[in-house]
């Protein structure tokens, strides 16, 4: 067995694509009215599928999980982070951890946590 994907959930499909493309360099790859499969393997779901199945409501910045991308050239990230033209919420911003790796944590428009680390 193998993990395939990752799968978040989101209020607006077509905002996340393009937060996720003009940060990450993500592409689409399967459009599918509300499941979105884009490259590395995140998948994003709109919320009213998600809710139509748990018969719940999803609960936004809940912390128990996080995305995590490395990039060698963070400070590069950071500036294109702060120049994204979408509001960044930090939890942190760029800080190097006691072992050398340099981290920034923030929240994606509808509270994934994200954390891009260097590589270790």
């Amino acid at each position: 067995m193998k993990l395939k994907n990752v799968l978040i959930v989101v209020n607006d499909i077509e905002k996340s694509i393009a937060f996720y493309k003009n940060l990450f360099g993500l592409e689409v790859l399967l459009d599918n009215d509300g499941n979105v499969i884009m490259t590395e393997g995140l998948v994003l779901q709109d919320a009213r599928i998600w809710n139509s199945f748990l018969k719940r409501d999803c609960i936004f910045r809940n912390n128990a999980c996080e995305l995590y991308f490395e990039e060698s050239d963070i400070e590069e990230f950071v500036k294109k982070l702060e120049n994204c033209g979408e509001p960044i919420e930090y939890v942190n911003k760029l800080m190097t951890h006691s072992w050398g790796q340099k981290v920034v944590r923030f929240y994606d428009p509808d509270g994934n946590l994200i954390e891009v680390g260097t590589p270790m």
